[in-house]
C-alpha cells in the first residue's frame, strides 16, 4: 500500500526530522514536499532525504497564483510521479502528527478498519503552548502534551480535519483540508467515515472541512495538531506568515482560539519505531549537521525579531495570556444563533 503525504514548507528544518521519523513509522511511504524561501536549510535536509528515497522535493518558489503558496504547491503536487501513484493520499502540515488509535497505530491499520472508505476525516486535536516560553531541541510531541478537551462546542475551528483519501480517481485535485475537482459521476459511490468510525452524510463528498461539534472524534484516530509551539516560536511563526491566508497576519487571536491545555494526552508517544528513525537521521552525515545548524538559525532569528519592538511586544502578550478555557454549551449556542441570523441576512 502505498500512502503519500503532502506537505508544505518554509524554514522549518529545525522541526523536520523528528516528523519524517514520526510518520514513516506511522504508515506513510513517501513525502511530497514543497519547500519555498527557506533560510533555514530546510531545502537542504529535503534534498538529502530525497536522495535517500523518502521525500520528493519540489522547490515552489513562484510566482505564486491567487490562491496563494500553499495551494499552488498543491497543484505542482498534483503533478508528481508519487501523488499519481500512491493509493491513499494525505495532505499534512509539518505541525500536524497522525496518531491512530486502532489495531497497530498505523495508518494501514486504520484503512484496514474502514475498508468501505474513500475518504477518512482526521479530525484536530489541538494541542496548546501550556507556559513552555523557550524553544528547544525536543520533539514537539514530547514537549507538549496538553490538549483540548475531546468534546467541546466552540470554536468551529477547533474541530477542522485533514483528510486521507483514496486515490481512485474520485477527486482530481489535492486541497488544504480535503481532496478537490470531484468526477461526479464517481461522488454517487463515495463512502466518507470519520476517525471514530461512524459513516458521514453526503455533504462531506463536497464541502465541509470541519467535524460536527459536541461528541466523540478520536477514538480510531486523530491528528494532533501543535499550531503554536513555544513562544519563542510563535514570534518565528507570525513573522513567516501565514500559508494559505497569507495577507492574515498572525496575533494574538490566532494564540487564544487554539492555546488549549486542559486535558493531558500522551498517546502519540506510543507509536513504536519512531526513535530509531529519528535516531537514524542525526547519524546522517549530512542531515545531522543541518539539523544543528538549524537549531542554531532558528535561536539567532528569534533574537533578531527582537529587537523589533512589534515582536516584543507580541512575545509579552504570549507571557501575560492565560490558556483558552472551554466555553459553556449555552454559551456557545448564543454565538452559533447570532452566527446562523448573520449567515440568513447575508450579516455575515
Amino acid at each position: 500500500m502505498h500512502i503519500t503525504a503532502v506537505l508544505c514548507v518554509r524554514n522549518e528544518a529545525a522541526f523536520l526530522l523528528d516528523w519524517i521519523a514520526h510518520h514513516l513509522a506511522c504508515g506513510i511511504t513517501h513525502v511530497v514536499a514543497m519547500s519555498n524561501d527557506c533560510d533555514d536549510c530546510t531545502d537542504a535536509m529535503l534534498d538529502r532525504l530525497a536522495e535517500m528515497g523518502h521525500v520528493t522535493h519540489i522547490r515552489n518558489d513562484g510566482p505564486y497564483d491567487s490562491g496563494g503558496i500553499q495551494f499552488t504547491g498543491l497543484k505542482l503536487a498534483d503533478k508528481a510521479k508519487q501523488v499519481r501513484r500512491a493509493d491513499w493520499l494525505l495532505p499534512i502540515d509539518i505541525d500536524e502528527y497522525v496518531n491512530v488509535h486502532a489495531g497497530d497505530r498505523t495508518l494501514p491499520a486504520l484503512i484496514g478498519a474502514l475498508p468501505e472508505a474513500t475518504a477518512i476525516t482526521l479530525t484536530w486535536r489541538l494541542f496548546g503552548n501550556a507556559g513552555v516560553v523557550r524553544f528547544t531541541d525536543t520533539a514537539v510531541t514530547q514537549q507538549f502534551t496538553r490538549a483540548a478537551p475531546e468534546i467541546m462546542h466552540w470554536p468551529w475551528r477547533a474541530f477542522m480535519f485533514k483528510t486521507l483519501y483514496r486515490n481512485d480517481g474520485t477527486y482530481r485535485k489535492l486541497g488544504v483540508h480535503r481532496p478537490r475537482s470531484p468526477m461526479e459521476d464517481r461522488l454517487a459511490n463515495a463512502r466518507w467515515f470519520d476517525a471514530h468510525g461512524r459513516a458521514l452524510d453526503e455533504q462531506f463528498r463536497t464541502r465541509r472541512i470541519f467535524s460536527p461539534f459536541g461528541q466523540p472524534l478520536y477514538g480510531m484516530a486523530q491528528l494532533n495538531h501543535y499550531p503554536l509551539g513555544a513562544m519563542e516560536s510563535y514570534v518565528l511563526k507570525a513573522d513567516r506568515g501565514r500559508a494559505v491566508h497569507s495577507d492574515h497576519a498572525l496575533g494574538m487571536d490566532y494564540w487564544v482560539e487554539r492555546n488549549w491545555c486542559d486535558v493531558e494526552d500522551t498517546s502519540v508517544l506510543g507509536l513504536e519505531g519512531v526513535a530509531e528513525r529519528r535516531a537514524a537521521f542525526a547519524e546522517d552525515r549530512v542531515l545531522g549537521p543541518l539539523h544543528e545548524r538549524a537549531v542554531a538559525w532558528r535561536h539567532a532569528r528569534f533574537d533578531a525579531l527582537m529587537a523589533e519592538e512589534p515582536n516584543r511586544a507580541l512575545f509579552a502578550r504570549l507571557l501575560m495570556a492565560p490558556p483558552a478555557r472551554p466555553l459553556s454549551l449555552d454559551a456557545a449556542r448564543f454565538l452559533s444563533g447570532h452566527a446562523t441570523r448573520a449567515r440568513m441576512t447575508g450579516d455575515t
